[in-house]
């Protein structure tokens, strides 16, 4: 039976995309296009998040050892990110399609306004049938400022526009119970949203060409199918490989969603990096916090405040031994909150609906 996904988005790594010697892989690049395509005519939406900017720049340029590695990244990135929407356009044109480059940095998505000017700039391409190509702007996204991979950022973006999948397309099948290379190590067909300690089986290895690694995979996709959307890691080196998932008819790991959050709730759970202050609660209200019933931050659970906030901010909630619960908008200033410290019948520090728990919690 056909999955009925109607809005994907689709995450392309570098991995798949080049050669052996690190070079763009054209013909690989324009089977998926083609396989993109093929959905496209089904009436579909789909956005693409590509690495291979760099690879793409390695093809054009040789860079002087005299450059240090962000130099000589940005370099690469400024010249092959041209090559590579180029071949895409190229590619999406021979079956009558038009796309669009999106380059987003980390900032992007901390002001809550240029956040939904960003949404509302997906949402016009995807009315007028052009498939948005987004990539991270490696020119001058650096160091602190860099997402951790293109799979956190296909994350947000799936987040943003509220997706009903994310398929994420590595060089492997899939999320394995063991070292993949092991031949008694099996994929992990579904994963529920209940499931933590993905670093007690998979292996912590890098992307040859990428910056990411499986364990980073599993946690961006467990946090994304918190927010209740399906997420799939297949082998993007398979013939057809999209299709075939689409159809069942292939390998991959499913991650499946749990109830759908609000989008507000999808923003605040991807915000952790601009955090304005911490908050520390008690372990009363952590057990409340974590329990089924939904649960808002009152002052009487708080025992600790960190950093300067203001209403509106993202604050991290943390518990008694500095763990992470989750993350919360403030509903007003670390002031106030310093007062009403573990008073009762104070006003909700952080309400439930803008609230997100950490998944990681066991």
């Amino acid at each position: 039976m056909a999955l009925s996904y109607k809005k994907i988005v689709i995450k392309i790594g570098s991995n798949v995309l080049t050669q052996a010697n690190g070079l763009p892989d054209l013909a690989r690049i324009e089977h998926l296009t083609d396989q993109i395509a093929r959905i496209k005519k089904q009436g579909k939406e789909v956005v693409l998040v590509s690495s291979g900017a760099v690879a793409a720049g390695r093809s054009m340029v040789n860079v002087s050892e005299k450059f240090d590695a962000v130099a000589s990244r940005q370099l690469l990135a400024a010249v092959g990110q041209v090559k590579l929407i180029n071949t895409y356009s190229e590619f999406f044109g021979k079956q009558d399609l038009v796309c669009a480059q999106v380059l987003v940095t980390k900032d992007d998505f901390r002001d809550r306004l240029h956040y939904l000017n960003m949404k509302n700039c997906f949402h016009v391409l995807l009315q007028n049938n052009i498939i948005p190509i987004v990539n991270e702007n490696d020119v001058i996204s650096v160091t602190e400022l860099m997402f951790t991979d293109n799979d956190e950022l296909a994350g947000l973006i799936a987040s943003m526009l509220n997706a009903d999948a994310l398929i994420i397309l590595s060089n492997v099948d899939g999320i394995y119970n063991g070292d993949p290379k092991d031949s008694s190590s099996e994929v992990i067909r579904e994963i529920e949203p209940s499931a933590t300690g993905f670093s007690s089986f998979v292996t912590t290895q890098r992307s040859q060409f990428g910056r990411g690694g499986m364990i980073t995979k599993c946690h961006m996709a467990h946090k994304v199918a918190q927010l209740g959307i399906t997420v799939h890691i297949a082998n993007g080196k398979t013939d057809n490989i999209l299709p075939r998932l689409l159809e069942e008819d292939v390998v991959n790991t499913r991650f499946q969603p749990k109830k759908n959050a609000s989008g507000k709730k999808k923003w605040i759970a991807h915000s952790g990096s601009y955090a304005s202050g911490v908050v520390q609660v008690n372990d009363g209200a952590c057990a409340a916090l974590t329990s089924p019933k939904a649960t808002s931050l009152l002052p009487v659970g708080v025992i600790g405040i960190e950093g300067n906030f203001q209403k509106g901010d993202i604050i991290r909630i943390v518990d008694e031994r500095k763990k992470l619960l989750g993350l919360g908008i403030a509903e007003y200033s670390s002031e106030k909150a310093q007062e009403r410290i573990g008073k009762k019948n104070e006003k909700v520090l952080v309400h439930y609906d803008y609230l997100f728990l950490n998944p990681e919690i066991d």
